[in-house]
């Protein structure tokens, strides 16, 4: 409904919007395999700044010419909330392991249990 510049604006947002998640996405990975002590806390401040950044891009797009800046700002939002959600369904449909399979074949060198 808003035109061409609708269009860009929207596209400009969707854009922004999978940059941010995306790198994110890699920091986030990068911490749990080299720093899995801070991955709770790295994940959270990530989203918060991920967030804040993206407020950042509404407020200094707001007045712009370039482009619609309402439908820029419905696309930022949409898109990061579709984002967020599908993480979240990932990771629900994830098979994550409670203990490491490894590790309890290797540390279990003798039998265990009653004997008959």
């Amino acid at each position: 409904m808003a035109g061409g510049k609708g269009a860009l604006g929207a596209a400009v947002g969707t854009v922004l919007a999978i940059l941010f998640m995306g790198i994110g996405l890699y920091v986030l990975q990068w911490t749990a395999k080299s720093l899995p002590q801070l991955f709770q806390a790295m994940g959270l401040m990530l989203y918060v700044a991920q967030l804040l950044l993206l407020m950042i891009f509404v407020a200094i797009f707001k007045d712009t010419s370039l482009f619609n800046p309402k439908t820029f700002a419905i696309s930022l939002v949409v898109a990061t909330l579709v984002w967020m959600a599908a993480q979240a369904r990932a990771h629900m449909k994830a098979k994550l392991f409670y203990v490491d399979p490894e590790s309890a074949k290797s540390d279990k060198s003798e039998k265990t249990g009653p004997s008959s």
